[in-house]
C-alpha cells in the first residue's frame, strides 16, 4: 500500500469523534476461514483499527455500518464485519491461565455447580499443594469462595467434595465452543450470520 494510502487511512481513522455521536462502531474480526478469531472474549476491533487494516489491505470488508467517516479526499463507510486475508492458526494447546480454567469449567463452581461472575470465582487445587498437589490442568478446578473455604487443605475423600467433572487440559476448540455460550454485551445484527452460522438449525 503506498504511503499516500496509509496517510489517507490514518486521516479517516483519526476523524472527529463527535461526528460519530459518541458511538464506538466496533468491527467483528473473522479469521480467513470466516470464523471469529475468538468467541469469548469476542474478537472485535475498534473502528479506527478496522479502517487502518482496510487501508493496509490486511482484511476484506464483509459488512458495513450505515455510518461513514470522511477525509478531505474521500468518504468511507465503517466496516462492521471484516475477515483477515491471512489465516491465523489456533494454538494447539491453550495457555494455562485462570481465565481459561474458568472458561473450561463454564464459569461454574465444580463443587456446588453454581454459576457465578468471574470476580466471585477462584480456583482450587483438587489435591492441595500442601499435600503434594501440582498447579496443572489436571489438578485445578473453578470454585466459588464458600466451597474453596470449606474444602480448605483437605483431600476430596476427606471432605466428600469431588469435582463435577474430571479436570483435564482442554483443546482450543473446546474453549472456543464453551465461549459461544456467553453472548457478548453488544451484538450488531450484521454479526449474527458469522457468529451462529455453524449452529444447528431449528426445525
Amino acid at each position: 500500500m503506498p504511503d499516500g494510502g496509509m496517510a489517507l487511512g490514518n486521516q479517516l481513522a483519526h476523524g472527529t469523534q463527535l461526528a460519530l455521536g459518541g458511538q464506538t462502531f466496533p468491527a467483528l474480526v473473522l479469521n480467513a476461514d470466516f470464523r471469529p478469531l475468538s468467541y469469548f472474549p469476542l474478537s472485535i476491533w475498534s473502528w479506527q483499527d478496522a479502517v487502518k487494516a482496510v487501508w493496509l489491505d490486511r482484511v476484506s470488508v464483509l459488512s458495513e455500518y450505515e455510518t461513514a467517516v470522511h477525509s478531505p479526499r474521500m468518504t468511507m463507510r465503517l466496516p462492521s464485519v471484516i475477515a483477515l486475508k491471512e489465516y491465523i492458526p489456533s494454538a494447539r494447546r491453550p495457555a494455562f491461565t485462570r481465565f481459561n480454567v474458568f472458561l473450561r469449567d463454564e464459569f461454574s463452581c465444580q463443587y456446588c455447580g453454581v454459576d457465578r461472575p468471574s470476580h466471585d470465582l477462584t480456583f482450587d487445587h483438587v489435591i492441595p499443594r500442601s499435600r503434594g498437589g501440582r498447579t496443572t490442568w489436571e489438578n485445578v478446578v473453578t470454585a466459588c469462595g464458600p466451597c474453596n473455604l470449606r474444602k480448605a487443605a483437605m483431600l476430596p475423600k476427606e471432605c466428600r467434595m469431588y469435582p463435577r467433572q474430571t479436570p483435564r487440559q482442554p483443546t482450543s476448540w473446546e474453549l472456543q465452543d464453551n465461549g459461544r455460550s456467553f453472548p457478548p454485551n453488544y451484538l450488531h445484527e450484521s454479526w449474527r450470520d458469522y457468529l451462529y452460522w455453524d449452529s444447528e438449525l431449528e426445525s
